[in-house]
């Protein structure tokens, strides 16, 4: 009878740890999920102020079509793109893309001083403090939850039900080189 009261007890703090560990699981999954909406809700500042960075630059430079036929198609791929992995890709290419436009302004002076403008660039900076910080959020999430996941005896109960690690928001490897504008 004793040993039937310990097996029982036993079984019922396997399940309890099992259900505690899983639900601390489905927590870090969330908060990662949740971490990468808010990215998703600064990029879609983002592509909403870029249309009108576009027509305020294109007024100044006929010539650099290609580059912001970039910018709108690197928007378009992303509001399209389905995957996390996709979207980081596009908004790895729309950085680079966006730096270089940044970059060609210097190269008009008239388009520096134009008021839209700078008031463009100053909404896209505060935009882009706000992403930096998300991405930060979003890797110390995904951090936490796939040491959380890979631990013993997490992993097991992780396996079992199916959780799977999640990547971080890697930086584009030309981020930190200065764009070249050459005419």
């Amino acid at each position: 009878m004793v040993g039937y009261i310990i097996g029982l007890v036993v079984i019922a703090l396997i399940i309890w740890f099992m259900v505690i560990t899983y639900n601390k699981l489905v927590r870090g999954r969330n908060k990662v999920r949740n971490a990468f909406a808010q990215i998703e809700t600064h990029l879609q500042r983002r592509f909403d102020l870029i249309p009108n960075l576009v027509e305020t630059v294109k007024g100044y430079q006929i010539h650099e079509k290609q580059l912001l036929e970039n910018v709108a198609a690197c928007r378009s791929g992303y509001l399209r793109s389905s995957t996390p992995q996709e979207k980081v890709e596009l908004y790895n290419d729309l950085n680079s893309s966006l730096r270089k436009l940044f970059a060609i302004t210097e190269a008009y002076p008239d388009l520096k001083a134009n008021t839209s403008f700078l008031m463009l660039q100053q909404e896209l900076s505060g935009t882009e403090d706000k992403l930096t910080y998300a991405r930060q959020f979003y890797n110390d999430a995904v951090t936490i939850y796939n040491d959380s996941l890979l631990t013993f005896p997490n992993n097991i109960i992780g396996a079992i039900f199916g959780f799977k690690a999640e990547a971080l928001f890697d930086a584009v490897s030309e981020a930190d080189t200065v764009p070249q504008v050459r005419f």
